[in-house]
């Protein structure tokens, strides 16, 4: 008897995962590539930003009740609309959601009927281990004048980072809160599971638990939308982290801020995977990644392309990485960005291409 149930209990999980396939799911809930193709044929190219308002220095400051800003909002998306941008990158917070979740989740779903009002299907961002490792609830730091992303936060914070056996179950509620609330909002385009994960100072693969975790958290619940994680060094001893992020994504995503040379033999690497790609960090002015050279070359190669930034404000990505401005004077060029909040542009050519790119002229 025993044999038998053992068997039947094989036989259904060969037919589980046979309607799995037939579903265009693995056996390990990623999405085949035929799954992944067909998404993206029916969605299409996406252009945009990385998206913060103008008047938000971090996450938390973005999403809080005491400082979350439809209204601006509204304004900025509207800009971005006329530059024929159609889908933005936007960071979630922990942080917020452990202090006010039900708060939260209107507000996201506020955000995402402004961002559809102006032809707008974002992408959402859970963990992030880049800048400040310090993260509270409340009222956030004034930027540090002239010095990039001053109060840009880690999500999780260190403390919490560090506290595993605390954290886990934590975060563990907060993916899958979010995404069962989401799971089938044809408003989000695809989840970003976790930004540059080890880029906290410390050689070692540091965050590979919690990658593995929230890929294995987003299967759970099984969204209707795509999930990735992007690459985004190759630092040796992130290897790990880069392939286990490719193995598991159900789409490509990558960041490159290099010249047209280094934004191709990446493209060209990653075109072996056979799924769509998203390049979703680009644009550094100073290091040879311009709108005028990369929009159209991605655009070419059906990339997706979302640079960093949008309007000039608190985050202070106007200056680049270690470049401080202690007199907050504006560089020239810019390091990241397109326009002042008043909605003129850095660079009126960039103007240009970028619309002719997106179908606006």
């Amino acid at each position: 008897m025993k044999k038998i149930l053992i068997l039947t209990a094989a036989a259904l999980a060969a037919f589980a995962a046979c309607c799995n396939r037939s579903e265009g799911i693995d056996a390990d809930g990623k999405w085949t590539a035929e799954k992944a193709n067909a998404w993206y044929e029916q969605t299409g190219w996406r252009s945009g930003c990385n998206y913060i308002p103008a008047n938000a220095i971090n996450q938390i400051e973005m999403w809080q009740s005491a400082t979350f800003d439809p209204e601006t909002i509204d304004r900025e998306l509207s800009m971005a609309e006329d530059l024929g941008f159609n889908t933005m990158r936007v960071f979630l917070s922990s942080v917020v959601w452990e202090n006010e979740p039900d708060a939260f989740k209107q507000h996201i779903s506020e955000f995402l009927d402004i961002a559809v009002s102006h032809g707008i299907t974002p992408f959402l961002v859970f963990f992030d281990d880049c800048h400040v490792g310090t993260a509270a609830y409340g009222p956030q730091p004034e930027p540090k004048v002239g010095v990039h992303n001053s109060g840009w936060v880690k999500d999780p914070a260190n403390d919490l980072y560090q506290d595993t056996l605390n954290t886990y179950p934590v975060l563990e509620a907060y993916v899958k809160d979010i995404l069962t609330t989401f799971k089938d909002d044809k408003r989000i385009l695809w989840w970003d599971l976790y930004n540059e994960p080890n880029e906290r100072g410390i050689e070692g693969n540091y965050s590979l638990a919690l990658l593995k975790n929230v890929f294995k958290w987003a299967r759970e619940v099984r969204p209707s939308q795509p999930v990735s994680v992007g690459i985004w060094t190759d630092k040796d001893y992130l290897v790990e982290h880069s392939l286990y992020s490719l193995e598991m994504s159900d789409i490509i995503s990558y960041h490159e801020y290099h010249t047209p040379d280094f934004q191709t033999r990446i493209i060209d690497s990653l075109k072996a995977y056979g799924r769509p790609m998203f390049c979703t960090e680009y644009m550094a002015r100073t290091k040879g990644s311009t709108f005028q050279e990369i929009l159209p070359l991605l655009k070419e190669n059906n990339v997706s392309a979302i640079n960093w930034g949008f309007v000039k404000g608190k985050t202070n990505t106007i200056y680049a990485w270690g470049d401080v401005h202690p007199e907050g004077e504006e560089p020239d060029p810019w390091f990241h960005d397109i326009i002042r909040p008043d909605g003129t542009p850095f660079c009126q050519e960039e103007i240009e291409v970028i619309k002719a790119v997106n179908g606006r002229q």
